[in-house]
């Protein structure tokens, strides 16, 4: 899993029927078909696979991660399956949690993920077996697939399928008891790797300055046609090899963007 920060600036739109809001928070997916010893041309244009496991991933990680006045950043995470045996979604959740601590993302808490699977005997459910961790055999045959995500503390996404008409509520209640033990495990494991955040962004990452200024000044800054947001933005950008990047509020809350300390005390 790799993370990528960038400006306040940098968020997502999205046009829905409600009208347009943004996202800060991205958590993208991408499988190609030789994870799976499948020969094929690599498909650029993610599929409603895809689509449905990144954001598998991204309803579990959202709300761990801190507030824009908090860590004024927008984050985008993309998790690369290079090879696969089951349960990808949940692989992709426990490394993009890793990663964004290794990026210094200041997490709530770290995140891990489990699959649980359900065999019963001629769809009968009186005579069943759970697995844990399933893989891919167990997946295809199996008559459900129950992933469950969480901290240490309680759980943060659930993603239900099921070949059956219906599950017992007490499988449900014993598949949760199940996964809880298992995800509890797996973030034993990775806490023994990185248990929290870096103090530290790597130094290829954007540093953030925030200033405020009266809302009365915004069309001052900004001036006639965007004329004096791009002059300080151009000259800034000469002073450095990175990008400047300025974001202005409406409450007078202004955003500075940029890797080079001296682009920033410039702006």
């Amino acid at each position: 899993s790799v993370v990528t920060l960038g400006s306040t600036r940098m968020v997502q739109h999205l046009d829905g029927m409600e009208g347009e809001e943004t996202k800060r928070f991205m958590h993208h997916y991408n499988m190609p078909a030789f994870t799976t010893g499948e020969a094929g041309r690599y498909n650029y244009k993610p599929g409603r696979r895809e689509i449905g496991h990144g954001t598998i991933g991204e309803n579990a990680l959202k709300n761990m991660i801190p507030s824009e006045d908090e860590f004024p950043y927008t984050i985008r995470v993309v998790s690369e399956i290079m090879t696969s045996n089951g349960s990808t979604s949940m692989a992709a959740t426990c490394a993009s949690s890793l990663a964004l601590m290794a990026a210094g993302v200041p997490l709530k808490a770290p995140v891990a993920g489990i699959g649980v699977g359900l065999i019963t005997a001629d769809d009968l459910q009186n005579e069943y077996k759970l697995l844990l961790d399933i893989e891919g055999v167990e997946d295809f045959f199996g008559d459900m697939d129950f992933k469950v995500t969480g901290t240490s503390e309680g759980i943060t996404a659930i993603q239900f399928e099921t070949k059956l008409k219906g599950v017992d509520p007490k499988i449900l209640k014993e598949a949760f008891r199940l996964s809880k033990s298992g995800r509890l495990q797996v973030l034993n494991v990775m806490n023994s790797v990185m248990g929290e955040s870096r103090k530290e962004l790597a130094p290829t990452a954007p540093r953030v300055e925030v200033i405020q200024i009266s809302t009365d000044k915004i069309g001052e800054l900004i001036g006639p046609g965007g004329k004096n947001i791009k002059a300080i933005i151009e000259e800034g950008n000469a002073l450095g090899n990175g990008e400047l990047e300025i974001d202005i509020n409406d409450d007078g809350r202004v955003t500075i963007t940029a890797v080079d300390q001296a682009q920033r005390d410039f702006a």
